[in-house]
């Protein structure tokens, strides 16, 4: 993992009386976007149809409890929910390691739309508002993977049932960066924020943002001229804890904006 300028390292770095300059953000903050996708995709079913696919890339499961079906999002007034509710019927195990008992269905898409770092677009910004539910049990995410193998990823939302999102960044299954930030009321609407930019023939920074202020910088081997899927789910149990919720469990989602210079 390389280090990167985080709030303890410059508070840490101030303790010791060494001069610390922060990051300076990528200039897609201050460019003009060559193209802009995603924005009022969730006005209706239609216009999320015409911009999203519903379940994951790969099928209907992943790595926690949660069955992802289509009759478990909606799309209205520029809002997206996803709904996890508790099943009775034995579906037996996900697909997808490791492999959990089915207890939920729940709701997933990912964009038509995909993010390529390249020469050609060199600067990605990735952001949206969302309600994220923060109790045992629930893991939604909004998040970038990679569309011919893995990884490259970046979690752009995660939590993990409790009121902290992870902002991860994944070269390798076990060289990963991670930023946490506390969340006061995940449940209030939140913008959550990646911005992409090539470093070098091969790398790539990512800037994570939280409400509009910079929570870390990670550096990302590898990340050139990968496309990556955009997902926006409600997985269940798994990482999140167990039992989950017995009730309705809802995730939303509003004003995901998607650009490139």
């Amino acid at each position: 993992m390389q280090l990167r300028t985080t709030r303890r390292g410059l508070l840490l770095a101030a303790a010791a009386g060494l001069a610390v300059t922060l990051a300076s953000p990528p200039s897609i903050s201050h460019a003009a976007p060559a193209q802009t996708v995603l924005s009022g995709s969730f006005a209706n079913t239609s216009t999320l149809q015409a911009n999203w696919d519903y379940l994951y890339p790969w099928g209907s499961d992943h790595n926690g409890s949660a069955r992802m079906s289509a009759g478990q999002v909606s799309a209205s007034g520029g809002v997206l929910t996803l709904t996890a509710n508790k099943i009775t019927k034995d579906e037996g195990t996900s697909s997808s390691p490791p492999h959990l008992h089915i207890n939920y269905h729940s709701g997933a898409v990912h964009a038509k739309q995909q993010v390529t770092v390249s020469a050609a677009h060199p600067s990605w910004d990735v952001s949206g508002q969302f309600q994220a539910p923060a109790v045992r049990g629930a893991w939604p995410a909004f998040w970038l993977t990679a569309v011919n193998g893995w990884p490259p990823e970046s979690d752009i939302l995660e939590f993990k049932g409790q009121n902290t999102n992870w902002f991860n960044t994944f070269r390798t299954s076990s060289d990963v960066s991670t930023t946490k930030v506390s969340v006061s009321s995940p449940g209030s609407w939140h913008t959550y924020r990646a911005v992409l930019t090539k470093v070098s023939a091969t790398d790539v920074d990512i800037h994570y943002y939280f409400d509009g202020v910079q929570q870390g910088v990670h550096h990302a081997t590898g990340f050139v001229d990968k496309p990556m899927w955009i997902i926006i789910n409600l997985q269940m149990e798994g990482s999140s804890g167990s039992p989950g919720p017995g009730g309705a469990t809802v995730y939303r989602a509003r004003n995901v904006v998607v650009s490139r210079t």
